[in-house]
């Protein structure tokens, strides 16, 4: 670029794909020579594996019981034996409960961890976007009332981490041009194009930052699930309820609310 087209300093033009070296377009496609050829698709036979094995699992699971006249189980759990009345009854049967259930219960909390989570370690524009969404749903502070804005969460969640994909891959290399906001006119540098998350030829978004997107959607999904099984009968007689208790209750009169033995206030 000429003087006035750019106000990047020479040294940092030096690391920009434009300008670093010769541009292979079918890089930006997915596509690189490589050798061996199976070092390169490793991953992806590695995909391939891990989902034939999931579907073998499942389809052999579903001939079983077919063949014996089985019905499949009403939660999809380990420990099938195992229900809310077990979690008091020994120490083995609580672990086996907390494998089954133990997302039915923390799942919400697991969830904000994974959000805190987020917002530390991006610590960009798109932080102060997921603090906003933290905030707004502790402000409903009701589990019903959150599981009611949950799923509008969900959604938000799975549409920035496909747009953020995007811009990850960015333009096309290979017609040397470079983005508006490293024009001449333009005020930006490189910390405001890393704080914005701005595709760029020089500093490139990074793209671990989509991995703790991806594990908060995850979550998040399952946790939209689990508001949907507390709404079902048959899973609430198998993992208990999660409903509030009142805060306003008496502790020395507690045990007459609380379903599960009372070790503190005991006569």
């Amino acid at each position: 670029p000429g003087k006035n087209e750019t106000k990047v300093d020479l040294e940092e033009l030096k690391t920009s794909v434009l300008y670093s070296g010769p541009v292979d377009p079918a890089e930006w496609v997915g596509l690189r020579k490589s050798y061996p050829l199976l070092v390169y698709l490793r991953n992806n036979l590695l995909m391939l594996a891990i989902l034939a094995f999931e579907v073998t699992i499942y389809r052999h699971q579903e001939y079983y019981r077919c063949r014996n006249n089985l019905t499949a189980p009403v939660t999809k759990t380990i420990f099938h034996d195992i229900t809310r009345a077990h979690l008091d009854d020994g120490l083995v049967n609580c672990v086996k409960y907390f494998i089954n259930y133990f997302f039915y219960k923390f799942g919400l909390e697991t969830c904000f961890l994974l959000s805190v989570n987020v917002i530390g370690q991006r610590m960009d524009f798109y932080a102060m976007i997921h603090a906003f969404w933290l905030i707004a749903v502790l402000y409903r502070r009701r589990r019903k009332a959150i599981a009611e804005i949950w799923p509008k969460y969900c959604c938000f969640l799975a549409c920035i981490i496909t747009f953020q994909y995007f811009l990850c891959i960015g333009i096309p290399p290979a017609p040397c041009k470079d983005y508006p906001w490293r024009s001449g006119n333009a005020n930006f540098n490189s910390n405001i194009i890393k704080w914005l998350y701005f595709p760029d030829f020089i500093v490139r978004p990074n793209p671990v930052f989509l991995v703790y997107d991806f594990m908060l959607l995850l979550c998040a999904s399952l946790q939209r699930q689990t508001f949907e099984d507390e709404n079902k009968a048959a899973v609430r007689i198998m993992a208990g309820d999660n409903v509030e208790i009142c805060m306003n209750l008496d502790a020395a009169s507690f045990s007459q609310h609380n379903p599960v033995p009372d070790f503190i206030h005991c006569r």
